[in-house]
């Protein structure tokens, strides 16, 4: 007798994530080849240094074929869905915006995050004031939400009402860019 359980070797994947819900713990990706649903666990999404993820993200992934479907392993890499433009225009001028990647990650931990309001504040490692987390600016980031005490990498300007965040990234990915 064939069994079934047997897990078949690691193929890499281009996709977009289709949803993915924090307080389920899991959510699907569609490869850009087509095919049936890709399971993306949460647990593979925190080895890769992220609580959440957009809807809508590019994401590069390693994969697995089981009996149970097919399945995400390893995240190689996430690009934020496609955007409008930046948000927040008042504060980020166009020439700003172009040179975000130019401005130092700083290492930060989300305070709160209220997704319902569409912000949060963040609070940079030997820094007291707070810093601004606009929801379009995390959705821009890649992520569909964060989490009290998250550690993040915060590219961060000078706004009209204080210091704002312009980019999140995971601690992970703040350690590899900087």
């Amino acid at each position: 007798m064939e069994d079934n359980s047997k897990i078949l070797d690691r193929e890499r994947i281009q996709g977009r994530v289709k949803w993915f819900d924090p307080v389920k713990g899991f959510g699907f990706i569609v490869s850009d080849e087509g095919g049936p649903d890709i399971l993306l666990h949460a647990n593979v999404l925190r080895n890769f240094g992220q609580g959440s993820i957009a809807d809508g993200a590019e994401i590069d992934v390693e994969i697995q074929r089981t009996a149970r479907g097919t399945q995400a392993v390893e995240i190689i890499s996430i690009r934020p869905p496609e955007s409008t433009g930046p948000a927040l225009t008042e504060d980020l001028s166009p020439e700003m915006a172009e040179r975000i990647g130019d401005l130092a990650i700083e290492p930060a931990r989300i305070k709160w995050f209220d997704k319902g309001k569409g912000f949060g504040f963040a609070n940079v490692f030997g820094r007291p004031e707070d810093i601004f987390v606009h929801i379009e600016i995390l959705r821009q980031s890649g992520f569909a939400d964060l989490q009290p005490g998250e550690a993040v990498g915060l590219r961060i300007i000078e706004g009209k009402r204080g210091r704002m965040a312009v980019q999140v990234l995971s601690w992970e990915a703040a350690l590899r860019d900087n």
